[in-house]
């Protein structure tokens, strides 16, 4: 049971972003700016940073949010299960594995980011903005998995709920619905 009164129909971040319009802006912009704007890494691949971060902070919500969208983007389930489970033998490119890596370094503390973690990336081909925003989209997913977590906010357990969100931020990114959310009051948490 959340600790602050939420909208019942918005579990995880979403009730949150509702409940405080005003802060939940600057954080929807920033969220689509680092997932779903311009980059080198593909919208999959990012969502596979906010995956991996969410999973290691054990933030089930976001795990399961961010593990359905990298699903959907990826067009298959087993990588984002296999990233999850062990980076060096996941199937995606030595690039991302050390990107992978660099996050779960700061999903720790920034501070374990190692000068080594981020040679082996630049060695593999990132580039200077691919290791920023990945330390970026690290921090940020660490912020909303406390924010989440912190706030107990519902945790839905029916897959199909985790399904149609993956959609729904492959259709619509990290804007608000410009609709707004009373549609889900029919969808099965």
């Amino acid at each position: 049971m959340p600790y602050i009164p939420l909208e019942e129909h918005l579990p995880g971040i979403t009730g949150l972003l509702e409940y405080r319009k005003d802060s939940a802006q600057p954080i929807r912009e920033l969220t689509q700016i680092l997932l779903r704007g311009t980059s080198t890494l593909t919208e999959g691949e990012r969502e596979l940073i906010a995956t991996i971060v969410s999973s290691r902070n054990q933030c089930r919500f976001c795990t399961a949010a961010h593990t359905a969208a990298a699903n959907v983007l990826l067009g298959e389930p087993d990588t984002s299960e296999m990233v999850k489970e062990n980076i060096s033998s996941a199937p995606v490119s030595n690039k991302m594995k050390a990107l992978l890596t660099i996050a779960s370094q700061v999903q720790q503390s920034g501070k374990n980011v190692t000068s080594d973690a981020i040679q082996k990336a630049k060695e593999e081909g990132a580039t200077d903005i691919e290791i920023h925003d990945t330390v970026l989209i690290a921090a940020l997913f660490c912020l909303y998995n406390r924010y989440v977590d912190g706030l107990a906010t519902v945790t839905p357990t029916n897959p199909e709920f985790y399904n149609n969100l993956g959609n729904r931020l492959k259709e619509h990114g990290y804007n608000r619905l410009s609709q707004g959310y009373d549609h889900l009051r029919k969808q099965p948490l």
